[in-house]
C-alpha cells in the first residue's frame, strides 16, 4: 500500500496534461528559435547605413551589446525549455530535481520550465542568500 502511494507520488502529472505542456513548451521553443533570429538579422543590419560619425557608432555598438545580451538571455531561455522536453521525454516532467516529489500544476501553468516544487525552490533560494 505506501509503495503504491510512492509510486502515484512520483508519477506527477497525467499524460493529457504532460501532452499540453508539450506543446506549449513546443511553441515557446519555436518563438525564441524565430526571437533569436530576428536579433541576429537587427544585428547584422546596424551599421550598414553608409557612412557615420563617431556618435552614430558608438550608439550602434552599444545597440549591438544590447542585443547580443538579449540572445544570451534566449539562449538560457531555449535551454530551460529543451530541459523540459527532456525531462518529458524521460518521463520525469512534473517531479522534482531535488525531492522526489511531485510539482504543483500551479506552478507548471506559470513556469511550465520548472524543475523544482515551491518548498524546495524556497529552500535553495534560501541557501543562496
Amino acid at each position: 500500500m505506501a509503495a503504491g502511494k510512492s509510486d502515484q507520488k512520483k508519477e506527477g502529472v497525467d499524460k493529457k496534461t504532460i501532452a499540453r505542456f508539450k506543446k506549449i513548451l513546443l511553441k515557446e521553443r519555436e518563438d525564441i528559435i524565430g526571437e533569436v533570429k530576428q536579433i541576429s538579422e537587427s544585428s547584422k543590419e546596424m551599421g550598414q547605413d553608409g557612412i557615420q560619425d563617431i556618435g552614430d557608432e558608438a550608439a550602434n555598438i552599444y545597440n549591438k551589446q544590447i542585443l547580443l545580451s538579449l540572445n544570451e538571455n534566449e539562449r538560457v531561455r531555449l535551454q530551460e525549455v529543451d530541459e523540459a522536453l527532456d525531462r518529458i521525454a524521460n518521463g520525469i516532467y512534473g517531479i522534482c530535481e531535488e525531492c522526489g516529489g511531485p510539482i504543483s500544476l500551479k506552478r507548471l501553468e506559470v513556469r511550465p520550465v520548472a524543475k523544482y516544487c515551491v518548498p524546495c525552490l524556497m529552500r535553495l533560494e534560501k541557501g543562496k542568500i
